[in-house]
Order: structure tokens, then sequence, then C-alpha cells
């Protein structure tokens, strides 16, 4: 616990941060299953872990000792009240609060967790969360960011700097080979790099790809195991399809892309990420290069359909095979995402697999 504590002191340490949100998502785990199994010998044993990993993560151990003033107040706390009374907000991040205790992780959390809903509920809270940070004496920052690796450059949101510092998030082209902009392959290698980068700094993902785990989502930061199988079924996938784009044919290198475009939406959130925010517009750049692979396909001769599974349940689930439900997000009865595309190749039926919300 020493070495834990002396981790989350050190300011500004990204390593830091990513311990921070690690134990969050162990004490959030641990409290679940704690709940579940009431009985287990380990019960009282898990009491007092959760009290170690409470008294971890106070506030007093990430500040100065000699600070004489409390650390124990945030400056951003009408921020963090008004986002976990936003009831529109529970429809699309279901009922958990917010689980940050100093300013600087409850922006990133904040704005991470804006990066799943609706673009136009996210751009009101954007403007929302700067004018009630000015308001504390935060000012907005665009020179303070943390770079990914991507093909584009794109501000994901804005630091701050005054009375709260904290780093932004950027997709950077700096560090990555130009010349190659418009291939699909170059694209997708960024993507699984991206995807990858998000992982570690994200505690809230899930997956829930059915090679690796088939019946139930899975937290990638409560299980570091899965984690792993994760990115390296990710990567897997992704040398699967540069060999059958050597080999050119048409539908090997289309069974490789579904296998791979089932992965990338395989890492979700609970509830799922809106289809239209900015999660989902990241993983549809993977179904739109696959839809383009299936035409090419079609224009070689062969008879290839894909479907993008969504709307009632009852409607698709004659398409779909080994689907999970949730009782969060959405509506009940409908689809909140489509994990594995449906697919009819020369007349094979290749079903689909997605998560629906539960009538209950």
């Amino acid at each position: 616990m020493q070495h834990l504590r002396r981790l989350l002191e050190i300011e500004n340490s990204e390593l830091a941060r990513l311990l921070r949100f690690s134990l969050y998502g162990l004490e959030t785990s641990l409290k679940k299953a704690q709940a579940e199994f009431s009985d287990d010998p380990g019960a009282k044993i898990c009491d007092e872990v959760l009290q170690e990993l409470c008294h971890l993560l106070q506030p007093s151990t990430v500040a100065p000792l000699n600070n004489i003033t409390s650390t124990n107040e945030l400056k951003l706390t009408r921020l963090r009240d008004e986002f976990n009374d936003d009831k529109e907000l529970t429809l699309y991040l279901g009922n958990s609060p917010l689980q940050s205790q100093i300013d600087s992780d409850l922006w990133n959390e904040i704005q991470r967790k804006l990066l799943r809903i609706p673009e136009d509920v996210a751009t009101y809270w954007r403007q929302h969360a700067l004018n009630l940070a000015q308001e504390a004496g935060a000012i907005q920052d665009n020179s303070n960011l943390y770079q990914l690796p991507f093909i584009r450059d794109e501000i994901i949101y804005p630091g701050l700097s005054g009375s709260v510092n904290v780093q932004g998030l950027q997709l950077s082209q700096n560090e990555i080979t130009h010349g190659q902009e418009s291939s699909d392959m170059y694209l997708l290698a960024y993507m699984v790099t991206l995807l990858t980068k998000l992982i570690e700094i994200e505690p809230d993902l899930h997956h829930a790809l059915k090679s690796i785990f088939s019946f139930d989502v899975v937290s990638l930061h409560s299980k570091p195991e899965q984690r792993t199988q994760y990115i390296e079924t990710l990567s897997d996938r992704f040398q699967r399809i540069q060999k059958a784009e050597e080999n050119a044919y048409p539908l090997l290198t289309l069974r490789a892309w579904i296998d791979m475009d089932e992965a990338i939406h395989s890492l979700i959130f609970v509830p799922p990420a809106e289809r239209y925010s900015w999660w989902g517009k990241l993983q549809q750049e993977s179904r739109r290069i696959l839809k383009k692979v299936a035409d090419k396909a079609n224009n070689a001769g062969y008879d290839v359909r894909i479907r993008q599974l969504s709307g009632l349940y009852a409607d698709i689930c004659a398409f779909t095979k080994d689907d999970l439900q949730l009782d969060c997000g959405g509506t009940p009865g409908e689809v909140l995402t489509c994990l594995r595309v449906y697919a009819r190749i020369n007349q094979e039926e290749c079903l689909g697999r997605v998560i629906f919300r539960t009538l209950r």
C-alpha cells in the first residue's frame, strides 16, 4: 500500500491517474460482487479491503501534506452536482454517479462520459461545463493536451488552467507516418492503436467479444487478464486482414473484416455508447469500410449482403445468435448496439450478435 500511495501522490502523472482510475474500478467491482455474494466466506475480509481502498483514494493522498487549505473541497462541486442530477444523462450513462474526488479527475471523467452521448446533448454540456469551470476560476486551455496518434487532428476535449490545471485530450497526426491517408488499412491500423490507447485511460470500458467470453459484458479494468486477451485478439484480427488483403481473395477478406468489425464494436460501455456519439461515430468508421469490402465482393461476382441490426429485438432476433441483454440504457425491448453484423454470403447465412434492453 505504501508504494501505491506514493505513486498516487505524484502530481501531473499519467501513471498516477491510471492507477487511481483502476482502483476506482476495483472498488466498484468489489462492492457489486459483495452485494451479489453476501454469504461468500471472503465477505468480511472484503470489507477490510474496501476500507483500505477508500482510505487510499481519499483526496488527501494526492495533495501536498503541508497544504494549509483544505484539499477535500472541490472547486468544480457545482459541475459535479448538476451533472449527477441531470436525468437526461442517466438515459445514456446509467445511474452511476461520478467517482472522481479531485477536480482534475472530475473534469476528465465528465468529458469522457460526454463522448458516449448524442452529439447535440454533448455539445450543450461541453459549453455548460466550461461556463461552470470559469465561474470556479478556471479557463479553457488548448495548449495542454494529451495526444493520441490518429490519421487526423482533432481536439476531443479541452484542458483547463487557472484554479484547475488539467490536460485535455487530442487526436494528433504528429507521431504518424504520412503518405497513405486514403488507405482503409492505414485507417484501421491507427484505429487499433487508438482503441488500445483509449483502453489504457478509460476505466469504464468493457468488452462483449464472444471469442473471449460469451456470457456477459466484462470490465476491462477489473479483469486485467481479459483486457490483455481483448487487445491480443484485436491485433490478431488486424493481422488476419493484412494477410487476406495480400492474397486478394474477396471472400476471405470479407470474413476477416466482419471479424475485425465485431472486435471493434465489442468494445463497449454499460450502457453502450449512443450510435451518434463520438464513440459511436468512431466505431462506425469500421462499419463504413466493411460495407465497401462487401461491395467489392459483389462486384467480383459473389452474392453478398450484410445488415447492421437495430430496432426492436423481436424483429431481428431470427438473424442473431448468443445475444446479450442489459437492464439499462435505451428503450426496453430495443437493440442497444450491434456487435456483429448479419451476413449472407453466397446463400450461406452468418448470424449476427447484439446487445438488447430487457423488457423489465
